[in-house]
């Protein structure tokens, strides 16, 4: 009789260990239809703050590339798949891609991309509960000479508390840009000067 105790002791703990493995090696995320867009991304688990979620994998292409792609897609479609990771380099999800490309944008994301060695990761800025749609901030590029009826596909229907109502970065590009050049060009002005405080 004790043995047998011990024995459903033993079985109880080993299956109870099993079922705490199946848990921790249960993906983390599945993908359904999206009250925001299409697919989504959904968190199948409790995930934690700092966690590395998926890497972002398409077609590394270059942007002449992208751009003849997008061209021959239509400016009247606000969907895309392509991630710029470099100057030279833009990942295109929509060829051998994969689960990463169904991440909405959000205006109050619970995820961030990080690019290391030339890859993208989506990593989670906070703890996600179990059945949460995972998003991300898309910061699309855009220029202030872009015609507005063509920014206007890339509108956001997150529903976050402090929707921007845009996928689009809040600054356009021919800005930052300048801003840039102003910078620089303040920095090469008042070198000469730092150079003479020193003698």
């Amino acid at each position: 009789m004790k043995k047998a105790k011990q024995k459903t002791r033993a079985a109880a703990h080993h299956h109870a260990h099993m079922r705490h493995a199946a848990r921790t090696d249960a993906p983390l995320y599945v993908v359904r239809r999206s009250k925001i867009h299409g697919n989504g991304v959904y968190a199948a688990r409790e995930i934690p703050k700092g966690a590395r979620i998926v890497e972002y994998l398409g077609e590394r292409i270059s942007h002449a590339q992208a751009d003849a792609r997008y061209e021959e897609k239509g400016q009247d479609d606000g969907h895309t798949f392509l991630f710029v990771v470099s100057s030279k380099v833009v990942i295109d999800a929509g060829v051998d891609g994969n689960d990463a490309r169904f991440i909405n944008h959000s205006c109050d994301p619970n995820c961030e991309t990080v690019i290391e060695g030339g890859r993208v990761f989506i990593e989670a800025v906070r703890d996600i509960g179990k059945g949460e749609e995972l998003g991300y901030e898309y910061g699309l590029t855009w220029e202030s000479t872009d015609d507005p009826d063509e920014l206007a596909n890339y509108a956001c229907r997150c529903g976050a508390a402090k929707c921007r109502g845009s996928m689009l970065d809040p600054v356009p590009l021919d800005r930052k840009r300048a801003k840039q050049a102003k910078r620089r060009a303040a920095k090469k002005k008042a070198a000469p000067g730092r150079k003479k405080a020193r003698k």
